[in-house]
């Protein structure tokens, strides 16, 4: 997952360094005022998300699948638990009407 999220991140980064330059040797459009640096931010993010989408198909599928072999083992650790306390509350409960 953290290798997914870097290379995602670097992605992110070049486009903003390419963004940056076309903005500032005037080839692409400056924001109006002030707003020039978050103009270059969203720019980079509009561009880097179709980018990261093609490029790391493959590292997303292994990241989702670590994900949900994980998620498959918590879930089976909270079934063990909750049967175990089944167990526990019917012996208790047996003996309580025992007595």
């Amino acid at each position: 997952m953290l290798r997914y999220t870097l290379m995602r991140l670097g992605i992110f980064v070049g486009c903003l360094v390419v963004v940056w330059g076309l903005v500032y040797s005037g080839v692409a459009p400056r924001g109006l005022g002030a707003s020039n640096g978050i103009w270059v931010v969203l720019l980079s993010l509009v561009i880097s998300a179709p980018i990261s989408f093609v490029v790391l198909r493959k590292e997303r599928d292994r990241a989702s699948a670590q994900i949900v072999r994980k998620v498959d083992s918590v879930k089976a650790n909270l079934e063990a638990n909750r049967s175990q306390e089944d167990v526990a509350d019917d012996a208790a409960r047996a003996q309580g009407q025992a007595s």
